[in-house]
Parts: structure tokens; C-alpha cells; sequence
């Protein structure tokens, strides 16, 4: 039996995987981001070992939220599941970043860096990765005219960039980015085309079993990445950028 930590699991995607892990065995905590999503988490799963809350877009609530699974873990696989789609305007957070940033990248970094090491990680992206532009010149969009749906593939990008950073860093995790497919959840909308029973399923396996680290999955098989997504470069300046905006080093190996 593995102890897994999914965020964002009150619906969608997350809530599907906890579901699944649940019924393996598995003990599951759950996240949504306040205390009613929290207890909605654990009435749409039964027996869910816990839940957490905390608003992944505000630096101090994804510092409580890490505090809260230390104080619960320590656990065998944490799935970074919570984000933000294409939103129609940048949204600025209460700490002066764009939502689709903290939510989508800033969050699973400093989760990682905060929470007690697990054996697995699994990090949530996306196809629309590769339209991804890995320029870390304005990340919160503060110069550029909004464009929703390059905001959303540039942190689905960062995102896979992070999560080789913590494979090549981390000889003693398995961390590994998925690509859950364009799936009808709330996020992906009814039309979506890809097969629903899949979406959940890689990022389930890999929280339990993952063979290797440092790979990105489509349904299971190894998929293609955007190049950047491996260059040390950009992978060492995202770090430094999340690093900068939280004061949290990564720990080292």
C-alpha cells in the first residue's frame, strides 16, 4: 500500500485518481482549495484518509498546505494534479503574480521543496506544452498583452521543465511529468475529445509504480516533450526564478 497526496482533488481529474487509488488500497489525502472544497474532496471519496485546504495561488496558503502534509506524511508519492486553465484575462494574485504562474508552477515547486521528500513525484502538464515558449523574461505577463492560451502552454511547459530539474537533481525520487490527454473534466469542457476512463490512469500508476524518472507520459507510453523542457539552462532559471519570488531553496540531493 502507498500513501499519496493528490492536490486539487475535489473534482476532475484529481478526484478521479483518488478514486482509483482508493479502491486499489491505497490511503489517499485530498486537497481542495478551502475548507468546504476540502470536505467536498472527502464526500465525493469515500474513504480518503484526510484532506487538506489551502488556496494554491497565495504563497502563505501553499506554505500551510505543505505544512499540513508534513504534519499528516510523511508520503510515498505526492500527484501535483491542481491547476488553472486558459483564463480570458490575467488574473493578478494577492501576492502580484499571474494566477496561471502560481497555480500551475509556482505551486508544485514550493510543495516540493517544503514537503518531506516522497519516493515518487507526478507532475500534471499537457499536450499544449509544445506550443510552450520557454523565455523566462516575463512569466507574470506584466509586459505583454495577455494571451490565454500561450499562458497556459508556457506553464504546462515550466512544468515539465520542473519536473526533469527534480529527476536530474533528485537521484532518490522518481519525478515524472503527465500528459492526462484533453479529456471532458469541468477544466477541459464537454467537447473534449480523448477517452475520460484514461485521463486519471497515468498519473495513478506512476504514484504507485514508476519504473524510471525524469520521462513524460501520454496514456501510459513515454510521449514527446518540447526541447527546453531538458535544457539544463532553462530548467536551473525556473528554479531560480520560483527560488527568487518564494525565498525557498529547492534542497539539494
Amino acid at each position: 500500500m502507498s500513501t499519496v497526496l493528490i492536490t486539487g482533488s475535489a473534482d476532475g481529474l484529481g478526484l478521479m485518481a483518488a478514486k482509483l487509488l482508493i479502491d486499489e488500497g491505497h490511503e489517499v489525502v485530498l486537497h481542495g482549495r478551502n475548507p468546504r472544497r476540502a470536505q467536498d474532496a472527502l464526500a465525493a471519496a469515500p474513504g480518503a484518509a484526510g484532506a487538506l485546504h489551502g488556496d494554491l495561488s497565495v504563497v502563505a496558503e501553499i506554505t500551510s498546505v505543505a505544512e499540513q502534509a508534513n504534519a499528516h506524511g510523511p508520503f510515498d508519492a505526492v500527484i501535483h494534479n491542481a491547476g488553472v486553465y486558459r483564463l480570458p484575462e490575467r488574473v493578478g494574485t494577492e501576492d502580484g503574480l499571474s494566477k496561471v504562474f502560481a497555480v500551475n508552477v509556482l505551486a508544485p515547486y514550493l510543495l516540493t521543496a517544503l514537503v518531506e521528500r516522497p519516493d515518487r513525484l507526478v507532475y500534471l502538464s499537457s499536450g499544449m506544452h509544445l506550443d510552450g515558449d520557454p523565455d523566462l523574461g516575463d512569466l507574470q505577463w506584466t509586459r505583454r498583452p495577455w494571451n490565454a492560451s500561450q499562458a497556459y502552454s508556457d506553464s504546462k511547459l515550466h512544468v515539465v521543465a520542473l519536473a526533469f530539474a527534480i529527476a536530474r537533481r533528485w537521484a532518490d525520487v522518481r519525478s515524472n511529468a503527465v500528459d492526462p490527454g484533453w479529456v471532458a473534466t469541468r477544466m477541459g469542457g464537454p467537447g473534449a475529445p480523448d477517452d475520460l476512463a484514461q485521463g486519471p490512469e497515468t498519473q495513478a500508476r506512476l504514484a504507485v509504480h514508476s519504473p524510471a524518472s525524469g520521462g513524460y507520459y501520454y496514456h501510459q507510453m513515454l510521449g514527446e516533450t518540447h526541447p527546453a523542457a531538458s535544457d539544463i539552462e532553462v530548467q536551473e532559471g525556473l528554479l531560480a526564478v520560483c527560488r527568487e519570488i518564494t525565498g525557498v531553496e529547492l534542497p539539494t540531493s
